[in-house]
């Protein structure tokens, strides 16, 4: 289905056109019509499945921008997930009067709060800030029409089951919930027992867990000839922009240590850069001003990097991990790739990661898998 189809109004319909967008994702095509009838919503969606535009024009739609008031609120478990869903929806509503903003912790409370009682339609936030907004009295969600939970699985990993919990219970008035994620524990159906009511459920995880449009290699090496393998990679293949995932802090230091005298548009994020720094380098690399981004896996959910055409596995991936990664690129049906380096220790892991994941390993050389005298299951390159 083209978004010409949904009856738009003509600002939103051109913001789309100017963004590139023509034919609605499968997830906005089964949520967009929900969203826009008021019904609470529980959808499971894989990463780059376009969920942030299903929420946004709807949500964009019925506000009304004679309100002076917080109308709907989006909860992300991250900084960078609120700067990245504010900067969609502003997208979208450029021409229609209505005013995003994100509040989140490491910033300026003073400015937030002045912002927010100049005038905000939709706040997206992290729990935290939001619950000390609340709780200073500069938020109100008295007006909120529509509440939304995005990347819920993750909200839950990082301890906000009861700051979620205690925000929804202060939205006393009817109003509508939506809850995204891309797992279903035991604690998120609690949560959408508990917030939701009688909702419509999509799940798209199912049917494609991991996008289509990647193709996954995997090199089974020596731990010491894993850089001389990833400079081979960078200059063999044609890489608009990469990000190469580490495990741990360290790993991302030591690497890029080697890396920035190779390639001068290098650059790492983690943790244990300060909210300034990390926003910035997330700026820069979403307009294509670094070409190669070493990380760890705070960049491996949710993030939109529309450009990346390539992922490397520096570290091999634990659990659900590989498909968050992989998932940077990819996006919206465009072609990706993704290189995973595999060792010695890493064979029980892979076992594991090849029964779970819905993928062909096109192997680069040996595959250690592989039984002598067995007929190859696996593409080998």
């Amino acid at each position: 289905m083209k978004f010409t189809e949904l009856n738009l109004p003509y600002h939103i319909l051109k913001a789309l056109e100017n963004m590139g967008y023509k034919e609605l994702t499968p997830i906005q095509e089964e949520a967009y019509p929900i969203i826009l009838s008021g019904q609470d919503l529980c959808a499971l969606a894989e990463t780059g499945s376009g969920k942030t535009s299903a929420c946004a024009i709807p949500l964009i739609q019925r506000v009304d921008i004679k309100q002076n008031s917080i109308q709907g609120i989006v909860i992300v478990p991250t900084r960078e997930l609120c700067i990245q869903y504010v900067d969609e929806i502003q997208k979208i509503a450029k021409k229609t009067g209505v005013v995003p903003f994100a509040a989140y912790g490491g910033f300026d409370k003073s400015i937030q709060k002045a912002k927010i009682k100049h005038g905000v339609h939709i706040l997206v936030a992290t729990p935290g800030r939001l619950m000390d907004l609340m709780y200073d009295g500069t938020v109100d969600l008295s007006n909120v029409r529509c509440a939304i939970l995005d990347e819920a699985d993750q909200l839950l990993q990082v301890g906000f089951f009861e700051d979620i919990e205690f925000i929804m219970s202060c939205i006393i008035h009817e109003h509508q919930t939506l809850l995204f994620s891309a797992t279903m524990s035991d604690k998120i159906k609690e949560l959408a027992h508990d917030c939701l009511r009688n909702p419509k459920h999509i799940s798209l995880v199912a049917k494609r867990a991991i996008p289509k449009s990647i193709k996954h290699y995997f090199l089974y090496i020596n731990n010491s000839m894993k850089y001389k393998e990833l400079v081979k990679c960078f200059e063999r293949e044609k890489i608009v922009q990469a990000i190469i995932f580490c495990n741990a802090r360290h790993l991302v230091n030591k690497l890029y240590g080697r890396i920035k005298k190779d390639f001068k548009d290098a650059e790492y994020i983690h943790a244990g850069l300060d909210q300034g720094k990390r926003s910035s380098i997330f700026r820069q690399f979403k307009k294509k001003k670094i070409r190669y981004l070493i990380a760890t896996d705070v960049a491996g959910r949710g993030l939109d990097f529309s450009h990346v055409s390539h992922v490397v596995n520096w570290d091999f991936p634990r659990g659900e991990q590989y498909t968050h990664r992989t998932g940077r690129t990819g996006r919206m049906g465009r072609k990706g790739k993704s290189f995973t380096f595999v060792i010695k220790d890493d064979i029980p892991a892979l076992r594991d990661l090849i029964k779970t994941i819905n993928v062909v390993p096109i192997w680069i050389g040996k595959n250690p898998l592989q039984k002598k005298n067995q007929p190859l299951s696996d593409k080998t390159v």
